[in-house]
């Protein structure tokens, strides 16, 4: 059998070969083959085998390989190919870039993508086109088919894209595309089952965090989107651009419902909603004023005017109506929804503030400034409780065009971005560093830092500068290397952070530029160079005991299990807290038994049992026996819980996430099969008013024959009387 071969080139052709010779016939050798014991004739053989292995070098040293015999050159045979034809992909004569291509060969089938994002499907070998199409200007960076031939994937790099085609139906079967340069600003829903994001490509995306995929798009912006949130209902969001509007979307229609403007141009770069959804309000980093607009009707509430600098930050608190917003001016202004939008209160800061929020229960405040610290205050009494100096936590790492000293570098780094842990007793921080810093707020302390990235294709990723690239006149990055057309190194202006894409060489500074809590505190996202990361408890095995005790084994907690002591079994399983065995127990207790077993269980069993349920709740296919479950803790421990609301408002939460997710799958499925079902009633129906009319018209026949059966006998009758 003679082989062919198929060769494409990046200028559009494509070879096909042939060879001269039968590979069935080759004898094919293999490096690593096993070893196989010698047997009694064979040493001598072996020895003889090892002594021609051995070959002596020009200097005497002795090289060990395996040194081909004649035999063996013999067998072994020179393959040939020559050039059966020679084909064009672009015969019109538009000159573009082969990028990438795959081939399939039980179906013969080659697909081949292009610089200008165009896909050609040819049969091989006769070279027959089956489809040619685009799927955007970018150029496609990666192709594959998968192993039935009827799916292609086409990867576009530049633009973040990734499509599923199914050539046989022209049809898409997978389709998702990330923002196209760096993002900007995230926020989490109420129920912690989406994530909204916003990029400087002024595209607002939303986004699953069970699957991680983006399922809508909005492109009704004209520039960077700069901050985004969602609405305490949890089906609208709102997001500030510096196209100069503020524009809420509806994720019920998937539209663009409202959009706030200014009375003169402004750009806006903060953004808050209240706890109520009804007041809007975005801060202008040119005019140093704060709007505010009405949810309902649209419009133009109150201009608050009173910072001396461009409004870095906004805030509602989550129980009052009260904003907080930070400035550059060095303050942090409390305005008063209810009392004619007055400042309430004024807190001195000590540098410029960056970033402002308020603790999921309303009784603090968290304020990041430019020197570096996060200073912490009661909103009520307008007193400062403490502060984290987190400026060395940061570890800055070291441009390659650096002319200063690593300390004195340091001392230009913040925080730019601040968010509270669902349960308020921690703070994220991040900023203009490969780092996120958490902090505990009690012992004002660092817990623990998170590297977001380790690519070193990012400019100040390393700590320290190379000493092989420093020379006496200083670094070799700043050294022109061109053929001497006198533009020399271009060097960024200060403060550019993002690089500049006209460059060559475009190496974007890495940052955090967003960071949020999820709602159920069992996860938080954060928005950087790298792309949008989310960090969860839920994908790792933690062993965290509670109460552990010698005599809390899994043995005795399946002794337990055996003598039905339900409540008992419970409390062991949450004490060794083994995710794995608490399911065990909570499954083998009996429907019957749930409300006394609830009923019996210790007050602070019930808001750990309560989480474990949401947990499994969102996995679980046992939806009525564990929604049975939360039902009964809720009603037998509701006064209780609503005591501690605050504190367990993220277990809460989780819940609601989980019985969130079912009931929107559920109502899909549910409302998909009523409307089955009255189809196929007004089907049936049809059918037997059809059936009606079908014997109603053979009765008519039947009465026109026998009609016109006596009207002839009567003009018989009329005829023979005539006669």
């Amino acid at each position: 059998m003679f082989t062919q071969l198929y060769t494409v080139s990046q200028d559009g052709t494509l070879c096909v070969w042939e060879s001269d010779t039968e590979l069935d016939g080759l004898i094919l050798k293999k490096s690593q083959d096993k070893p196989k014991l010698p047997r009694q004739g064979e040493e001598e053989e072996e020895e003889e085998s090892e002594e021609r292995d051995k070959v002596e070098g020009e200097e005497g040293e002795v090289i060990r390989g395996k040194v081909e015999t004649a035999k063996e050159r013999e067998k072994k045979k020179n393959v040939r190919y020559k050039m059966m034809s020679k084909h064009f992909f672009n015969k019109e004569g538009d000159f573009n870039n082969l990028t990438a291509a795959a081939y399939h060969k039980p179906n013969h089938i080659l697909v081949t993508g292009f610089a200008s994002g165009i896909f050609h499907l040819h049969e091989l070998p006769e070279f027959n086109l089956i489809h040619s199409l685009s799927i955007s200007d970018q150029r496609i960076a990666s192709v594959a088919i998968n192993s039935s031939g009827d799916w292609i994937g086409f990867g576009c790099s530049r633009m973040g894209q990734l499509l599923v085609w199914e050539w046989q139906s022209e049809s898409y079967v997978f389709k998702q595309q990330g923002h196209f340069n760096n993002m900007a600003s995230l926020a989490y829903s109420p129920d912690g089952q989406y994530i909204v994001t916003g990029g400087d490509d002024s595209k607002v995306k939303v986004w699953n965090t069970n699957t991680g995929l983006c399922f809508v798009t909005f492109t009704e912006h004209t520039s960077s989107v700069t901050n985004v949130t969602f609405t305490s209902s949890g089906f609208v969001i709102v997001s500030a651009s510096l196209d100069g509007t503020v524009r809420a979307f509806d994720l019920h229609r998937y539209r663009n419902f409202r959009t706030f403007t200014s009375p003169r141009p402004a750009q806006f770069s903060s953004l808050a909603v209240d706890a109520s959804g009804e007041l809007v309000s975005a801060g202008a980093q040119d005019s140093f004023e704060i709007f505010l607009w009405s949810m309902q009707t649209g419009r133009l509430l109150e201009v608050l005017a009173g910072h001396e600098g461009p409004v870095s930050c906004l805030c509602f608190s989550p129980v009052q109506s009260v904003l907080a917003s930070c400035s550059w001016d060095r303050t942090v202004r409390l305005w008063d929804m209810l009392d004619s939008w007055q400042t309430k209160e004024t807190l001195p800061l000590t540098s410029d503030g960056l970033a402002v929020t308020y603790r999921p229960d309303g009784q603090e405040l968290a304020v990041a400034t430019l020197n570096g610290e996060i200073s912490f205050w009661n909103p009520h009494t307008a007193t400062q409780n403490g502060s984290v100096a987190g400026r060395h936590d940061l570890q800055t790492g070291r441009k390659e065009t650096d002319k200063i000293t690593a300390k004195q570098s340091a001392k230009g780094k913040s925080f730019t971005s601040l968010c509270y842990s669902a349960d308020g007793e921690s703070v994220l921080a991040g900023g203009q560093a490969k780092f996120v810093c958490i902090y505990n707020i009690k012992e004002q302390m660092l817990i623990k830092k998170f590297e977001i990235s380790c690519n070193l294709s990012f400019d100040a990723m390393e700590e320290f500068l190379d000493r092989r690239k420093m020379t006496e006149f200083g670094s070799l990055a700043l050294v022109d290397e061109g053929a001497g057309d006198g533009d020399g190194v271009s060097i960024s202006l200060p403060g550019v952070r993002r690089g500049d894409m006209s460059s060559r060489h475009f190496k974007p500074e890495i940052r955090v530029s967003s960071l949020r809590f999820s709602p159920t505190g069992r996860s938080w996202a954060a928005t950087t160079t790298e792309g949008l990361l989310v960090y969860s408890l839920d994908g790792s095995l933690v062993f965290d005991p509670y109460d552990l005790d010698l005599d809390v084994t899994p043995a005795s907690i399946r002794k337990q299990l055996r003598l039905q002591e339900w409540a008992s079994a419970i409390v062991l399983a949450f004490r060794l807290n083994e995710k794995a065995l608490k399911q065990e127990v909570l499954e083998k207790v009996p429907h019957e038994q749930i409300s006394v077993v609830c009923g019996s269980l210790p007050d602070i069993y019930v808001e750990k049992l309560l989480g474990f349920i949401a947990t499994c709740l969102e996995k679980s296919g046992h939806l009525q026996f564990y929604m049975t479950w939360a039902q009964n803790l809720l009603m037998l421990h509701g006064q209780k819980l609503k005591n501690r609301s605050g504190a367990i408002l993220p277990t809460l939460q989780a819940l609601q996430k989980s019985i969130q997710r079912h009931f929107d799958d559920l109502s899909k499925l549910c409302d998909f099969n009523m409307y089955n079902i009255r189809y196929a009633v007004a089907l049936s129906k049809q059918r037997g008013l059809k059936r009606a009319a079908e014997e109603e018209t053979e009765d008519q026949e039947e009465e026109d024959e026998e009609l016109s059966e006596e009207m002839s006998e009567a003009s018989l009758e009329d005829a023979e009387m005539m006669l």
